[in-house]
């Protein structure tokens, strides 16, 4: 059963996920850079359905079940470090994997601030959604709405770089997090009960993309 938590946790979760928390979330695109340079996102219908393959089939339903076992797994080092080399070994691209390492080291250095003993029990090298769900149950956040603050940065953050890429104007990219809300909720409640046997995907155009970004000559993002 999931603790119930109370405001000063809630200030803590909006924090972590924050765009301003210093962990360089705005310089990835998660392949989204590359899939607008190869006409697979071309408006913000085309977007609106790529963001909603990748968290139900891809890359953000893998990370959402990695953040549900390490959230479970908070108080057992073994389990933690074993979830973190699994994370990293799904990572399919070079550029994949030095995303979510990096933004999983970045939000350790930045998460210390809060204090707590969880951090002697991580490793050193952790994927980001590891590191996430660690922290919070930590520090009581329930694992349902880490999911969901997770999974809403996650598309907030990819919604700010199609504005960036000119895929989609400012109101039209509120729209789209707004549309997903629903979405959202479900995959938080659903991944919560998830066990790894459910890591898996299917997104195979946004895995391809990701691939090619690695050789792509001009580029605002570093995947």
């Amino acid at each position: 059963m999931e603790a119930s938590y109370d405001t000063k946790t809630l200030l803590r979760l909006m924090a972590w996920l924050s765009p301003a928390f210093p962990i360089g979330g705005f310089a990835w695109s998660g392949g989204l850079e590359r899939a607008v340079a190869d006409g697979l996102v071309k408006n913000a219908g085309d977007l609106q359905g790529w963001i909603e393959t990748v968290l139900c089939h891809g890359a953000l339903w893998n990370d959402a079940v990695l953040l549900a076992e390490a959230w479970r797994q908070v108080g057992n080092e073994t389990a933690l470090n074993e979830v973190a080399a699994l994370g990293l070994a799904l990572a399919g691209s070079a550029e994949r994997f030095s995303e979510t390492l990096s933004l999983g080291k970045a939000f350790v250095t930045a998460a210390v601030a809060w204090p707590h003993p969880v951090f002697d029990r991580l490793p050193a090298d952790l994927p980001f959604p590891v590191a996430v769900g660690a922290v919070a149950a930590a520090h009581g956040v329930p694992c349902s709405q880490a999911l969901a603050a997770f999974l809403h940065a996650a598309v907030s953050q990819a919604v700010s770089a199609a504005i960036r890429l000119s895929v989609a104007g400012q109101a039209e990219g509120v729209a789209i997090v707004a549309g997903l809300e629903a979405l959202i909720d479900d995959l938080s409640q659903r991944v919560a009960s998830t066990t790894l046997d459910d890591l898996g995907g299917a997104a195979v155009q946004a895995e391809i993309a990701s691939l090619r970004h690695e050789t792509q000559h001009s580029r605002l993002f570093r995947s």
